[in-house]
């Protein structure tokens, strides 16, 4: 059995539901503002949206203008007129009350708990990501919450891996594995940071960056086997 005392979890596409989160807080907002949302309208945001968190991701744009920016960019494309700053401020709000776990979640986290380390290692915005957090549960089973806007670093910058490290104790870096559905940034960060990962994959894509990936899993369970949690 590999060695790990750590388990650094990310929060959204590995212990989240967020595509359907972000699909339903996109709903409720634009129906807030009785304004049309449709597939159309869906599959823009989500093209604007990942384009912007591969900007911040590679460190060319901020979050607070993130936050907005994805929004002033979708109301051009389609000809909207409304105010991206109080539009975006309303999404976070619906956003944060969208706690929606991927099957097996709390099944696996309830065999991990005790027997190892958690944490979670998340992207995104304070407010959104500690609403969430509570509102799911999930916090009885983390010891430390990382996110990305509070430490002023983001995954995979090795900076964010230095405050995780620093506030965790320092342990061996062959004791910690990284468990994370995104290539540039979770996986991206682990390895660049010398550490074990796990690629959580449903969908069965390729590695498109050739990542020494240590594990690769399609079910959230599978990790109980890697680390030979008895289910």
């Amino acid at each position: 059995m590999p060695p790990y005392n750590w388990l650094l979890f990310d929060a959204d596409g590995t212990l989240f539901a967020y595509e359907g989160a972000e699909e339903q807080a996109l709903q409720n907002v634009f129906a807030h503002y009785q304004l049309t949302y449709n597939d159309e309208v869906g599959e823009a945001y989500k093209r604007i949206n990942q384009g912007m968190w591969k900007r911040l991701e590679e460190q060319t744009t901020t979050l607070m203008d993130l936050r907005w920016q994805r929004f002033a960019d979708l109301f051009i494309e389609l000809g909207i007129s409304q105010d991206a700053v109080e539009f975006s401020k309303m999404y976070l709000h619906y956003l944060g009350q969208a706690a929606d776990l991927i099957l097996g979640t709390l099944e696996v986290l309830e065999h991990l708990h005790g027997k190892f380390n958690l944490a979670i290692i998340t992207n995104g915005i304070n407010e959104v990501q500690h609403s969430r957090i509570h509102i799911s549960g999930l916090e009885r089973f983390f010891q430390h919450i990382f996110i990305s806007e509070a430490i002023g670093v983001f995954k995979p910058a090795r900076g964010f891996f230095d405050s995780v490290f620093e506030e965790i104790g320092q342990p061996p870096k062959e004791s910690v594995l990284v468990i994370g559905d995104s290539l540039s940034s979770d996986i991206a960060g682990g390895v660049g940071y010398g550490l074990d990962t796990c690629w959580y994959n449903p969908r069965g894509e390729m590695d498109k960056y050739g990542y020494p990936i240590t594990y690769e899993i399609k079910e959230l369970k599978q990790v109980l086997d890697i680390l030979d949690v008895r289910k």
